[in-house]
């Protein structure tokens, strides 16, 4: 037979939870404030909720009709946007519609901000995910100005940093070397490089001032130089030549 007191401490707790429940039924049965485009269904919760089911993509549906979203408003009225979202109705071509899987009406409190679902991109159909532009704007740095190749050759859908490339592995953009991604790679082919087109970079005197220091295999620049500022140790331990001074390292 069980202990009576186990009993009536779970007596208890039960009549405190019902009392809070009364007292603060907010705090204790509401998910928070509906946000503000819903806010005239607060009062009306089976709009959204099935009764002891909770709510459901269908309801969704019934005021949201799948081929509007993001086009047109409930009432049919076109929607002016400006930006990315202007030219995503993305919706349309989700591999299922549930809504409830990246959006929650409810606010909620501050505790429960972090356990919020987020937008997920494994909703998005292939051909979507690949074309990152048409929800994305790039950002606006030398890195990815006029950047043709596609995002995924960097950066995941789980999130946008760290990026899977480390330009700092291949050559440091530091300086005068932070350019275009063009001006080394010509026509945006990051398969291939070119040090020579800038002022200090003519293929003559390049090849002039290597000659005369005895290195004629200078065609992989990278090779050698990984930034502006001098040269890495041979694999051997010894120092390469500083291309700077044309001296021996200390």
């Amino acid at each position: 037979m069980k202990r009576p007191w186990i009993m009536l401490i779970v007596a208890a707790n039960l009549a405190v939870i019902i009392a809070l429940a009364f007292i603060y039924p907010h705090l204790m049965v509401s998910a928070g404030p509906l946000v503000p485009a819903h806010a005239q269904l607060a009062t009306d919760c089976f709009a959204c909720h099935t009764p002891l089911l909770g709510a459901s993509a269908g309801r969704c549906i019934t005021c949201h009709a799948v081929a509007d979203i993001g086009v047109r408003s409930t009432t049919g009225v076109a929607m002016v946007r400006t930006g990315p979202a202007a030219r995503t109705p993305f919706h349309q071509h989700l591999v299922a519609q549930n809504c409830l899987a990246c959006h929650s009406d409810h606010q909620g409190s501050r505790i429960g901000q972090s356990t919020r679902m987020t937008f997920s991109h494994a909703l998005l159909q292939p051909a979507t995910q690949a074309s990152c532009a048409t929800c994305h704007t790039a950002p606006a740095n030398n890195l990815h100005r006029g950047l043709t190749a596609a995002c995924s050759t960097c950066h995941s859908t789980e999130r946008w940093r760290p990026a899977t490339l480390d330009h700092t592995r291949f050559f440091q953009l530091d300086g005068d070397h932070n350019a275009p991604c063009a001006t080394c790679h010509v026509n945006n082919d990051t398969s291939r490089y070119t040090c020579y087109g800038c002022h200090e970079h003519q293929q003559d005197r390049i090849s002039a001032r290597h000659l005369r220091e005895g290195i004629r295999d200078f065609q992989n620049c990278v090779s050698c130089h990984r930034s502006a500022h001098g040269e890495p140790e041979r694999p051997g331990g010894r120092d390469r030549r500083d291309g700077r001074s044309g001296r021996e390292r200390d």
